[in-house]
């Protein structure tokens, strides 16, 4: 098939989780011999990179602004794909769903990953709320097949809208690098310090990580991998910590990433809202110990495979951290039964298998 995927930032991934799952799944897609394209966005890719292992890429302009830069973009590859030929074209986030207008009408076959429930974070003012509100309402309706990652999101489209759609979660790679050479750069050793990542805004309770651990008695260092663009004040707040044992070492990609998670003695999810959260998969396909802020869709993913807290309670978080400090043992059965886990529900391999019958099946309608 002719597939192609709109709505990130584009591959190779240097942003969030869509584009991570676009690379994922494009690659794995050339090797099953399909032809895919994934549109990008000139800001976060070389314009003359016109192909990465075996994918081909679209990179078109987009506008650094924090409600222009996606839908932008998305207008432009929706135009675009209107003079090739696909099969299939897959947008990730719901607030492309008009984009998916034009495509639809001119007869191209259009799936929509609408991701989570976006107008919940607080990064978002009552515009922008607004705009993802009622993107909501346009993804049901304008798209042949809607596409959610989580069960309580499929649940409220239901719910809401009675709009059936297809269950497809967000991936892992199973696997543990041996290698540490990313750590070595930040003075880092194997199991020696908790790990936490996440775009940091407010809403994914960074702050509640931190204040936790300086509660905490330890030789172990607490990591924040992430950043955001958009919250600079947020970020400088977290940042004035004066705990010498906290290192940010802002976005970390690739191996230098999978580095982190396959070293870490545990890993900590504190995020509210969203459905399948990318970077609690990838800890549980990395094989670690994972304190998980105890909301619905963590739950979901994580089952009886790790510890849950309350990022409301930091005293509570803390002594989450003591336990699993004081209690090795215990720390490698969650290890194992978290990696178990993804193993059997959210391996790449399974989530490309999943969403290649979804292209056949709209393909053949």
């Amino acid at each position: 098939m002719r597939i192609a995927i709109l709505g990130t930032r584009g591959i190779p991934a240097n942003y969030g989780g869509f584009e991570t799952f676009a690379e994922e799944i494009s690659k794995r897609l050339v090797k099953a011999g399909h032809e895919v394209t994934v549109y990008g966005r000139s800001n976060y890719i070389r314009p003359l990179l016109r192909e990465y292992e075996g994918v081909r890429l679209e990179v078109l302009p987009n506008v650094m602004h924090k409600y222009l830069d996606t839908p932008v973009n998305t207008a432009l590859a929706s135009l675009h794909v209107l003079f090739r030929k696909y099969d299939v074209l897959l947008y990730c986030n719901s607030a492309n769903a008009l984009c998916t207008l034009v495509p639809r009408m001119a007869g191209h076959r259009v799936a929509l990953n609408v991701d989570g429930l976006e107008w919940k974070r607080a990064k978002w003012n009552a515009f922008g709320r607004a705009v993802y509100r009622v993107s909501e309402y346009l993804s049901t309706w304008i798209p042949n097949v809607v596409v959610t990652d989580a069960g309580m999101v499929r649940d409220y489209y239901w719910r809401k809208f009675r709009k059936s759609s297809v269950l497809i979660p967000y991936g892992t790679s199973l696997e543990r690098m041996d290698s540490v050479e990313a750590l070595k750069r930040f003075g880092l050793r194997r199991r020696n310090y908790l790990l936490y990542v996440s775009r940091l805004e407010p809403e994914n309770n960074a702050h509640a990580v931190i204040q936790a651990f300086e509660k905490v008695r330890t030789s172990l260092k607490l990591v924040i991998v992430g950043d955001a663009p958009f919250s600079g004040a947020y970020i400088r707040k977290l940042k004035e910590t004066q705990d010498r044992r906290i290192l940010f070492t802002g976005y970390v990609f690739g191996r230098g990433y999978r580095e982190f998670q396959s070293h870490a003695y545990a890993y900590i999810q504190a995020t509210e809202v969203g459905g399948t959260h990318p970077a609690l998969v990838e800890a549980m396909g990395h094989g670690n110990c994972i304190l998980a802020n105890d909301v619905p869709e963590h739950r979901e993913v994580l089952g009886d495979a790790g510890l849950y807290f309350s990022a409301r309670d930091v005293n509570g978080l803390a002594d989450r951290m003591r336990f699993v400090l004081d209690h090795p043992v215990r720390v490698e059965e969650l290890r194992r039964s978290a990696f178990l886990r993804a193993r059997q529900f959210y391996s790449w391999e399974r989530i490309t298998s999943d969403y290649v019958r979804l292209f056949h099946s709209m393909a053949r309608q």
